[in-house]
């Protein structure tokens, strides 16, 4: 691009990070991948970043060595220290996760907490999710009325997580509490998520020292007696691995339900189809149905934070070394490029190869449990709410901050109601 054709690009630039860019970005995704593919911004933090917008270059940016995962990488200068990953887990010493280290403490890690989102786990475990699923519906589906975040989409990962974690049923609705608390990021009292981090950690510490005298059949206890080539984890990475798969698979949960029901709503003759489709007893549209809501409208906006270990070129833009890069899944899976029609919702999609759960080494380890999740709750959901809709206007509802999610605040939707089961 010319000099006088990226002056004039700019100045249409669209206004990013705003609350009308919450609510719908697609729009500026689709100028910036048109005009700006990998584009350079200041982030509402003060960091600046670039932000990788169409689908091939996202695709090779997620399989790029030379963008690391770990914050060391990180040319920041002092404002920006400690302003990028999850808050407060540098100070909670919660930093050496999977999202934030490279090979080879990567596939060691991953490796040993693998086994528990294996095919037949995750088969084993869906039934406690149907239980879970209809214990919270059951909770509401009287009343006529309910937040389907607050009183649904929100509780059901975390409750199940809990499960695979093997926290104990007393201590859950702790784990919930301080859960919500991360997941309100701009909307919670300040400071407030590096409390909750700081308290899970506590609480992790304590619960691992439990779990070496009493294992269980359970995450932590797998993680605890997991060995790899002789090497086992230390208590630290323990704890940061129970924290990651808390909190990386909750909130993506949340928000895949809470989005996904929120687009059926907006989309009736997808959501008949669907409907009908359940009602025959099938599975194959529901199955294809899910992957179509994680690539529309996906409970993860952007994959998290990438640092260049080197110079390098992406997108035709030369990328120095300790830049930060996002790439922006949400963008690149409206691509025409890759996918006919991207704005429509088709529940029948084939060849749908969204990068909801991420590409390469970084793949979301829990998307097996996520998709038995989103699928057995929106299922449900359409077959015992099934004039479920949205109370209120679309303009009414408001999205959570921040950059890496994206999710409704609430969710508040009317039905008729249902007699005691």
């Amino acid at each position: 691009m010319s000099d006088a054709s990226e002056k004039l690009a700019n100045s249409a630039a669209p206004t990013l990070f705003t609350w009308e860019f919450a609510t719908d970005p697609y729009p500026a995704y689709a100028w910036l991948r048109e005009h700006a593919p990998v584009h350079r911004t200041e982030l509402p933090s003060g960091v600046e970043a670039w932000l990788v917008t169409r689908y091939g270059d996202a695709r090779q940016a997620l399989a790029d060595a030379r963008l690391s995962k770990n914050p060391v990488h990180h040319a920041e200068p002092a404002h920006a220290r400690g302003k990028t990953g999850i808050p407060g887990e540098r100070k909670a010493e919660l930093m050496t996760h999977l999202l934030n280290i490279d090979p080879p403490d990567h596939p060691r890690l991953r490796r040993l907490v693998s086994k528990a989102f294996t095919p037949r786990r995750v088969a084993e475990f869906a039934p406690r999710v149907q239980e879970l699923t209809d214990r919270l519906i059951d909770g509401f589906a009287e009343r006529g009325s309910a937040d389907l975040i607050h009183e649904f989409a929100f509780p059901l990962p975390i409750y199940a997580i809990c499960d695979l974690l093997g926290v104990p049923s007393e201590d859950q609705d702790d784990f919930r509490d301080w859960a919500g608390m991360m997941i309100r990021h701009a909307g919670g009292p300040r400071g407030g998520v590096a409390r909750a981090v700081k308290k899970m950690r506590g609480y992790l510490a304590e619960l691992i020292h439990r779990k070496r005298e009493n294992p269980g059949d359970d995450l932590i206890s797998g993680l605890i007696r997991a060995g790899d080539h002789g090497e086992h984890l230390t208590e630290n990475e323990a704890a940061a691995m129970a924290f990651i798969i808390l909190f990386a698979g909750f909130e993506t949960t949340v928000n895949l339900i809470g989005n996904g029901m929120y687009t059926l709503m907006r989309n009736p003759a997808e959501r008949e189809r669907l409907q009908s489709s359940l009602a025959a007893g099938e599975t194959g549209l529901l199955a294809t149905g899910v992957e179509e809501l994680l690539r529309y409208d996906g409970p993860v906006e952007m994959a998290t934070w990438r640092y260049a270990t080197e110079p390098l070129t992406l997108g035709g833009q030369r990328i120095a070394a300790g830049d930060p890069v996002l790439v922006v899944l949400a963008a690149a899976d409206r691509d025409p490029e890759r996918f006919r029609d991207p704005d429509a919702l088709d529940l029948g999609r084939r060849d749908n190869q969204h990068l909801g759960y991420g590409h390469g080494i970084h793949y979301c380890l829990g998307a097996p449990l996520a998709r038995v999740e989103g699928q057995t709750a929106i299922a449900t959901l359409l077959k015992r709410l099934p004039d479920v809709r949205l109370s209120g206007e679309p303009s009414d509802l408001r999205w959570r901050g921040g950059l890496i999610m994206r999710g409704l605040r609430t969710l508040p939707v009317q039905f008729t109601p249902l007699s005691g089961r």
